[in-house]
């Protein structure tokens, strides 16, 4: 019996000694996952464009790219009359977009803690090269809808963030300037100063608040996650509405019915589409079935030789027509200055080719019926070529250095504007646009000068008339 007590005495003895020994390791600390901070900003300009694309992409957005876009009469005349290039040419400036938001988001990567978000470049590259998604980041339908809201709403508040922030910056340095300033009275001065740090007070507040709601104060592997899953969906959405690749979820089909829309197909396979897409086969042969599709498609932006863009021509061009048009609506206003500064806005070639139109053209511009046929002609021209113009500068403006993390507000793509259009071409109808101006400029002068001549005899006649009497 003594024997058991000492036995049990020693293994409690030694089970308190284990116990203590464990309890004096440290254990280790989790890593505390870091927010997006100052990033934040930065961010919400990446799902802004991410959830631009994915609307671009919607039923309605592809069906007016297959019955309108394309169809466009300047598109046809001067870009090209090919449907299988037009859609190779949406394609792939859709996969280039989505390209440019992958790269910045993996620079964002590298400080996750989550290996696999860590590891986003290669997987996108495998999913981009096969269509395999070995984490399910490609969400159906419905999932990305509600990702979508929350990207939404995210963004919204960070906007708001933005604002806040910039008026605390403006709050804190007007009671810099109120305590440094001597102008103001001893009594005045303070009372300002204690205006200034309540409203001060309240405003660090506000932020404060704002940044707990926003996007400021998420992990890298919340915000990055969810920018991800929006990557691998958007990127499956594009291959599944122009045809490309096989080995998608059933799920990203059945939920998105755009190509229905578009292109029935006479017998749907539901283990890949359920539904014809915009195929084309010359998109298929130029993006290799899905290998290194977003590398073909970047090359396939690069414009031809005898277009506007290879020439750097096209901003120009659009510029320069956009005046003519102004011109043209209102000759009677466009003083000698202003016909002087769009010549200077002409290229040799164009210049060339306007002297030899001219070239034999009497002085005279008093036909009224061919000023009229000239307007008709002139309203026709730009009925095709005004659209492309106008689309090049939105497409431009909206590419800005300033605007680059704001919502693009259209949906121009590069085909609907001068950047792939003919040079040969487009400078032929500019150079019919200025003939028909050159005239109709000098109608309406000659009119004018007529009138003028008319009034001026009628006035003397009534002065002789009334120094007679």
């Amino acid at each position: 019996m003594a024997l058991e007590t000492w036995l049990i005495k020693v293994k409690t003895a030694i089970s308190n000694s284990l116990d203590s020994a464990r309890s004096s390791v440290p254990k280790p600390k989790a890593l505390k996952k870091s927010n997006v901070g100052i990033l934040a900003f930065e961010i919400a300009g990446l799902m802004s464009k991410l959830l631009h694309l994915w609307n671009s992409l919607s039923d309605k957005n592809i069906v007016r790219l297959r019955n309108e876009s394309i169809s466009l009469e300047g598109v046809r005349k001067i870009v090209s009359n090919d449907e299988s290039f037009l859609l190779g040419l949406a394609c792939a400036e859709m996969a280039e977009n989505i390209r440019l938001v992958a790269k910045s988001i993996s620079n964002i990567t590298r400080r996750c803690q989550d290996i696999k978000l860590q590891d986003f470049d290669r997987i996108l590259e495998e999913f981009t090269h096969s269509g395999h998604d070995p984490h399910g980041w490609v969400l159906s339908g419905k999932e990305m809808e509600a990702k979508n809201k929350k990207m939404d709403r995210y963004m919204t508040i960070t906007v708001t963030l933005f604002k806040e922030m910039e008026e605390l910056s403006a709050i804190e340095s007007s009671l810099r300037k109120a305590a440094q300033c001597k102008e103001l009275e001893s009594a005045t001065k303070e009372q300002k100063i204690i205006d200034l740090e309540q409203k001060l007070f309240w405003q660090r507040r506000e932020v404060k608040y704002l940044k707990e709601r926003s996007l400021w104060n998420r992990s890298f592997d919340t915000v990055v996650s969810m920018l991800a899953r929006s990557v691998f969906t958007v990127l499956a959405r594009i291959k599944l509405v122009f045809g490309v690749g096989h080995g998608y979820p059933p799920s990203l089909p059945r939920s998105l019915s755009a190509s229905a829309t578009v292109h029935p197909t006479e017998n749907p396979n539901p283990c890949t589409f359920v539904s014809g897409p915009l195929k084309s086969s010359k998109l298929d042969e130029k993006t290799e079935m899905g290998t290194k599709f977003l590398e073909s498609n970047s090359r396939l932006l690069k414009p031809p030789g005898g277009t506007l863009g290879a020439a750097a021509l096209s901003l120009h061009y659009a510029n320069l027509i956009i005046v003519m048009e102004k011109m043209i609506k209102s000759p009677q206003l466009v003083g000698v200055d202003a016909r002087d500064d769009l010549y200077a806005m002409l290229p040799r070639s164009i210049r060339a080719a306007l002297r030899a139109r001219l070239k034999g053209v009497g002085f005279s511009a008093s036909d009224p019926v061919l000023a009229g046929e000239w307007r008709a002609a002139l309203g026709r021209i730009l009925g095709w070529l005004s659209p492309l113009a106008h689309s090049m500068i939105k497409w431009q403006s909206e590419r800005s250095f300033e605007q680059q993390n704001l919502v693009p507000k259209t949906n121009v793509l590069l085909l609907q504007t001068l950047f792939f259009a003919d040079k040969e071409k487009t400078e032929a109808a500019i150079t019919e646009m200025l003939v028909g101006l050159n005239y109709i400029w000098r109608f309406e002068r000659e009119m004018t000068a007529k009138a003028l001549f008319e009034c001026s005899n009628v006035n003397g006649v009534v002065l002789n008339l009334q120094n007679s009497s």
